[in-house]
């Protein structure tokens, strides 16, 4: 007497592959949709920093290396460059990320003191730091001036081996 055996736990190939093809189609999708997200969120920082006013690119220098191996230890330097004169001081600097768990990443801000260590150095503002990168991305630095205005440089940073990353 045979019996016919029907497990529950056995799928066709024809089951298998449908399956396949939607996770296939479903990845695509779900990271457009982050990286859509991610964007959107380092936008929203920026904008947040100037009052949401749109920075006007250029006059920042954003100086970082283009392919990192480690993102514990990024360094960065951001210089930024102002007009002789009392019109258009640098009175803030902020660095954003794309990636990382926190769009902001530091800000710093200048005050008259500043102004008085710019003699040595007219018409330059500078900040240099180390930063963590959990993964390859887009930084944005942005330069806040006396006068109201906003500048900006952006930058393509690959990192092999990430840091921040939240599990």
């Amino acid at each position: 007497m045979s019996s016919h055996f029907s497990s529950p736990c056995v799928t066709s190939r024809r089951t298998a592959a449908a399956g396949l093809l939607a996770v296939a189609l479903v990845r695509p999708a779900r990271a457009a949709a982050q990286g859509t997200f991610e964007r959107e969120s380092l936008q929203q920082a920026i904008l947040g920093f100037t009052g949401g006013v749109a920075p006007t690119r250029g006059r920042v220098t954003l100086d970082i290396p283009p392919l990192v191996e480690n993102g514990n230890t990024v360094p960065v330097t951001i210089a930024v460059e102002s007009p002789p004169g009392e019109a258009a001081q640098v009175r803030g600097i902020a660095l954003f990320n794309e990636k990382n768990p926190q769009p902001n990443v530091i800000t710093a801000r200048f005050g008259p003191g500043a102004r008085l260590g710019a003699r040595l150095n007219p018409g330059h503002a500078m900040l240099a730091t180390r930063i963590r990168l959990a993964t390859s991305q887009t930084l944005v630095a942005v330069a806040a001036m006396s006068d109201g205005t906003y500048w900006s440089d952006s930058a393509e940073v690959i990192v092999t081996l990430a840091a921040c990353v939240e599990f």
